[in-house]
C-alpha cells in the first residue's frame, strides 16, 4: 500500500482513544488504543500526538482526521464545546498541526461516523442518508446531495435534542422533553431503575441481576435482558423503539432521506429496538401511503466507523 494512500484517523472517546492509518477504501491498517486520560485537555491531545506520531511512522505525508464528541465549527478547526473536556473555543486544529507537522481536520464524532457509513457501510451508494448514533444520548450525520451537511455555524445533528414531550423529563442541556430523554440507553436505564425500585414481581430480572439493587441498573443491562427474553425489559425496550420511530418521522418528514442507519452501542446491541422503530416510523410519517418510506438499517462498521469517517474527512478539501 502506498503510504501516500493512507490518512490517519483518531477517534477520542470518554473512555479510550482509537486511532488508525486508513486506506482510500476504508480498510483499517493499523490500530493503536489508549485510554483516555479523564477530563484533562492537555492530555488528551498529548496522546493523540504520541498515537499519530507512531503511526506516522508508516505515512510520513498522511493527513490527519480527528473525530470528538462536541460542537466544532463550520471549518473544522476549532471545538466550540466538548463535553468531555475543558475544550471551549478551543483551536485545537492549529495546535495539532504545530505538534505533529501535518495537516489536520477536526469533526464531529457522530459526524465521522455518519460519513464513514455513507462511503464504506450501509449507506454506500445512497447520497441522501441521515445516521442516527444511540448511545447514552443520541447524536447524529447528515448527509444531503453527497455532502456532509454541518449547517451554518457548524453544529447541525443534534437530533436528540428535537423536544417531544414539551415539560417532559429534563436534559442535561438544560431543556425538557428532547428526544433522547426517551430513546437512548440513559432513557432506557432510567426507566428500569423506576421499575426495579417498584418492587413489581415483573422487575425480578432486574432486580436479581442487581442483587436488589435498583440504582444498579442501566441501560445496557435492560437491553440485554430484553434480548435474552425477559418480558419487561422487552417492554422498556419496545416503548423506546415507539419513541425513536417517532423521531425518526419527525426527521424523515423535514429531510426526506432515501436511508436512515441507526448506530452506536445502543443501536448495534438491539435488533428488536430497531424493528418497533421502523413500524413506529412507518405509522407516524406523514403522507405515508403517497411517498416512499426511507429504509432504516443498521449501521455496519461497528467501532471502526469515527476514526475510518474521521480520516477519510481529512482528505476532503478544506472550504
Amino acid at each position: 500500500m502506498p503510504a501516500e494512500d493512507l490518512a490517519i484517523g483518531v477517534d477520542i472517546g470518554g473512555t479510550k482513544i482509537a486511532a488508525g492509518l486508513v486506506t482510500r477504501d476504508g480498510t483499517v491498517m493499523g490500530r493503536l488504543r489508549r485510554s483516555t486520560p479523564g477530563h484533562d485537555a492537555r492530555a488528551v491531545e498529548a496522546t493523540v500526538v504520541e498515537l499519530v506520531t507512531k503511526l506516522g511512522e508508516q505515512a510520513p505525508r498522511a493527513v490527519v482526521g480527528v473525530g470528538a464528541a462536541g460542537w466544532m465549527d463550520s471549518s473544522g478547526s476549532t471545538v466550540l464545546f466538548s463535553p468531555h473536556l475543558a475544550w471551549r473555543n478551543e483551536p485545537l486544529r492549529a495546535r495539532l498541526e504545530d505538534a505533529l507537522g501535518r495537516t489536520v481536520m477536526l469533526s464531529n464524532d457522530a459526524d465521522a461516523a455518519g460519513w464513514a457509513e455513507h462511503r464504506f457501510g450501509a449507506a454506500r451508494g445512497e447520497n441522501e442518508m441521515l445516521c442516527l448514533t444511540l448511545g447514552t444520548g443520541i447524536g447524529g450525520a447528515i448527509v444531503l446531495g453527497g455532502k456532509l451537511q454541518r449547517g451554518r455555524f457548524g453544529v447541525a445533528g443534534e437530533f436528540g435534542h428535537q423536544t417531544l414531550v414539551p415539560g417532559g423529563h429534563r436534559c442535561a442541556c438544560g431543556n425538557r422533553g428532547c428526544w433522547e430523554q426517551y430513546a437512548s440507553g440513559n432513557a432506557l436505564g432510567r426507566e428500569g431503575r423506576a421499575l426495579a425500585g417498584s418492587n413489581s414481581p415483573v422487575a425480578h430480572a432486574l432486580r436479581a441481576e442487581t442483587n436488589g439493587d435498583a440504582s444498579a441498573v442501566t441501560g445496557e443491562m435492560v437491553t440485554r435482558l430484553a434480548e435474552a427474553g425477559d418480558p419487561a425489559c422487552g417492554d422498556l425496550v419496545a416503548e423506546a423503539g415507539e419513541w425513536l420511530g417517532l423521531g425518526l418521522a419527525n426527521l424523515a418528514a423535514v429531510l426526506d432521506p432515501g436511508i436512515m442507519i441507526i448506530g452506536g452501542g445502543l443501536g448495534s446491541a438491539s435488533p428488536s429496538l430497531i424493528e418497533t422503530a421502523t413500524s413506529a416510523y412507518q405509522k407516524a410519517l406523514s403522507g405515508r401511503g403517497y411517498r416512499p418510506f426511507a429504509k432504516i438499517a443498521r449501521a455496519e462498521l461497528g467501532p471502526d466507523a469515527g476514526l475510518v469517517g474521521a480520516a477519510d474527512l481529512a482528505r476532503l478539501p478544506r472550504g
